[in-house]
């Protein structure tokens, strides 16, 4: 399996999430707050599509990569799993490096929230990379989806409602 820097994202927010959508249950089609997401992607910077491209390699969709200046443009709606965010697009540096391209770094970016993280990817990072990769591959691969993690981030999730049908609310 080819992974991308969504399976990347989901390891950090959820490992039940990870397997869901690796073997093919979508939910993200039905959710507004991926709606927002994408609305935000699109009219937070509307120069964006213009001065940088999209770039795709191995499988990994880079929606804003400025080659000039070798940066990697990713914008997210909240830092609430900041974690995740950090690692997708240390993901696609080190996709990129492992194709060639080196010197690149990323701007992880807030537009609602003004803020603006730059992120660079170590040889520690390379090393964890490799490992989260083994371990998403064992995750995925697995016959049995994993458990309900039942955290507060849950409730957002474009999962929520599949993960919890006939669940009692409490």
């Amino acid at each position: 399996m080819r992974i991308t820097a969504t399976h990347i994202n989901y390891y950090f927010i959820c490992k039940r999430k990870l397997w869901l959508f690796a073997n093919g249950i979508n939910m993200e089609h039905s959710s507004d707050l991926v709606y927002e997401g994408k609305l935000l992607h699109e009219t937070s910077y509307p120069q964006r599509p213009e001065r940088y491209e999209e770039l795709e390699i191995d499988g990994v969709k880079i929606d804003f990569y400025d080659a000039r200046n070798r940066v990697i443009h990713e914008i997210k709606k909240s830092d609430k799993i900041e974690i995740a965010h950090q690692w997708q697009v240390k993901y696609y540096i080190y996709i990129l490096q492992r194709n060639g391209v080196t010197g690149v770094s990323g701007l992880l970016e807030y537009p609602m929230l003004r803020q603006t993280e730059k992120i660079e990817l170590t040889e520690q990072d390379v090393n964890l990379i490799e490992e989260f990769v083994k371990d998403i591959d064992k995750i995925v691969s697995d016959d049995r989806c994993p458990s309900i993690i039942n955290s507060k981030i849950c409730k957002q999730c474009s999962y929520y409602e599949f993960c919890y049908v006939g669940e009692n609310e409490s």
